[in-house]
């Protein structure tokens, strides 16, 4: 069935409520384990019904925000979705006190009950309004970056629309097209600003209600991170800091003199050759036969996944009016459908989403076979291992795409993922920052953004542009909007996603098979078991970081580029 002919249906709350109400007291009462894991598997049915109807209603309004009917159903989302989250809290209420839990565990496994117990420390109804406000909040800011209208180059443009601008072999276009799009914030940053604010109130408001001292430990919880904690993720940051930075700045180094330039000015950063940075060689609809090709001479595996992709219209990667930024992977449990979303724009990055949303959209349809919604998607940081990796995994059909610009795609994709590893750690120590500190006014929050740049990106130059240069660049960076604490996962995952990289150059075979294993399990393990499983390496491992920085730093080497 094409995505186009999935049913939506705005579910009845109360009838929802009346059902699930009586199938938690059935629970409950019973103490046969068969009839306990009927009931399980019924309740479970309507959470993924909720969830499918949730998700095809955030497609649909994201890939056009001016739609009347999808939007007036997002703000319905916003209202509902936290009495829905109130009653999934009181079955996790239920699970965790029956008496034969440890039969159950048997059944759905531990990873479910660490989840259902992280969740409740997470949620009460006393927090219900303060979370719609914060869903408002976060829509407001998703239609605010969305309204972008950039006249450019004689056009009317959003900020997906700028991206090959500021790629452009021009460098005075590179720097006007900052410019533009510096100025769309700059004359927003009074709203970016307020909706920022309110968000930061209403989690620090959540946080007290719950009894938590400040947000962060909140923030980690609502991340589902049941095996690591701050203190950890603090002693990586150093390591990347210790390890990543240094390298990463030779790469910029190495790229000033590439490009010939004196100094290497914030709108160079992206931009790697004088002869332009590696496109794609063909539309949209020629890059999706292209994936589909590649895909079916990778697997079995993967060519049903394209196969299926295609047939169901189960992506939409053009940018167009109205559609919402950016790139995601969701899923649609009752119809076992994965969904990509993106905005192509003639670059790199459009390769980059088939191979990165792809990863997870392939991991979600291995897993599809999980009936319980908690554990369909591994945690955030162990489900981008399987996007970036994927990105590695298909290096050997980048020619298809690139044609002569293939090995300065390799190139750049390689000291791509370097350079971002410590702009991703500075995403996380600006959110712990602020969370530590939420009385800070919007202008010393972006003295926190610009002074975490001087430590883990040395060589950004933002002299030429006084908005960055006080640190305005973070509101483009939406998870800190819309999920607090989501970037550590990144470079988490990168760390593993670069371990695959190491492994495939020595056994692709092998490293392959490691990865569909990875694939199956789903969110069925926490993150460090799933490394595991995976036979990688955990990034907080001394060593660890170390170790595969110095394969990396080995490769680039080898280029003449």
């Amino acid at each position: 069935m094409k995505f186009s002919d999935f049913k939506y249906s705005r579910p009845n709350y109360d009838e929802v409520k009346i059902e699930f109400t009586e199938l938690m007291s059935d629970l409950k009462d019973s103490t046969n384990l068969k009839i306990q894991i009927e009931i399980i598997k019924k309740i479970n049915s309507i959470r993924n019904t909720i969830s499918s109807m949730s998700s095809i209603a955030n497609i649909r309004h994201t890939i056009n925000t001016e739609d009347k009917f999808y939007d007036d159903e997002n703000e319905y989302w916003d209202e509902v979705s936290p009495l829905y989250q109130e009653l999934d809290s009181q079955f996790y209420e239920v699970m965790v006190n029956l008496s034969n839990k440890h039969q159950l565990i048997e059944e759905f496994g531990e990873q479910f009950f660490k989840l259902m117990e992280n969740s409740l420390k997470t949620f009460s109804p006393d927090i219900i309004e303060d979370l719609q406000e914060e869903n408002k909040e976060t829509s407001k800011y998703v239609k605010l970056l969305a309204s972008a209208k950039i006249l450019f180059d004689g056009k009317e443009r959003n900020l997906s629309g700028m991206t090959p601008y500021l790629l452009s072999k021009d460098r005075v276009i590179r720097k006007a097209a900052q410019e533009a799009k510096s100025t769309f914030f700059i004359n927003n940053e009074k709203k970016f600003d307020e909706i920022f604010d309110n968000l930061v109130k209403i989690r620090v408001n959540i946080a007290k209600k719950l009894g938590f001292e400040n947000f962060i430990e909140l923030g980690y919880l609502r991340m589902n991170r049941v095996d690591y904690n701050a203190k950890m993720v603090e002693n990586f940051r150093k390591q990347v800091v210790d390890s990543i930075v240094p390298l990463a700045s030779s790469l910029y180094e190495k790229q000033k003199l590439r490009l010939g330039l004196d100094t290497l000015k914030y709108y160079d950063e992206k931009f790697e050759f004088n002869d332009g940075n590696p496109t794609p060689k063909g539309d949209a609809n020629w890059i999706i036969e292209q994936g589909k090709k590649m895909y079916h001479e990778m697997s079995s595996e993967t060519g049903e996944f394209i196969d299926f992709m295609i047939k169901n219209d189960l992506m939409d990667l053009t940018t167009k009016k109205g559609k919402a930024g950016g790139g995601y992977c969701t899923f649609i449990p009752d119809y076992k459908s994965p969904f990509i979303f993106s905005n192509f724009n003639g670059t790199s990055g459009d390769i980059d989403v088939l191979t990165h949303e792809a990863g997870h959209a392939f991991q979600v349809y291995k897993s599809s076979w999980i009936e319980v919604p908690e554990l369909l998607w591994a945690t955030y940081e162990s489900s981008e291992i399987h996007s970036m990796s994927m990105e590695f995994f298909t290096w050997n059909w980048m020619e298809n795409f690139f044609k002569e610009d293939t090995m300065k795609y390799k190139f750049s994709h390689l000291g791509a993922a370097i350079k971002f590893i410590p702009y991703g750690v500075l995403v996380d120590h600006f959110q712990h920052k602020i969370y530590e500190n939420p009385e800070l006014t919007p202008a010393e929050r972006k003295k926190v953004w610009r002074d975490l740049e001087k430590i883990y990106k040395p060589h950004s130059d933002y002299s030429e542009n006084p908005f960055l240069e006080r640190g305005g660049w973070w509101f483009q960076q939406a998870h800190i909007f819309e999920v607090p604490f989501y970037y550590i996962d990144y470079t988490l995952a990168q760390i593993c996603a670069l371990q695959f990289w190491k492994k495939m150059n020595e056994n692709y075979s092998e490293a392959w098979d490691n990865y569909l294993n990875l694939c199956h399990e789903g969110g069925t393990k926490s993150f460090l078991k799933l490394l595991e499983v995976a036979k990688l390496k955990s990034p907080f491992e001394d060593g660890c970081v170390e170790e595969i920085i110095e394969s990396v730093k080995n490769y680039l080497d080898k280029f003449s580029i």
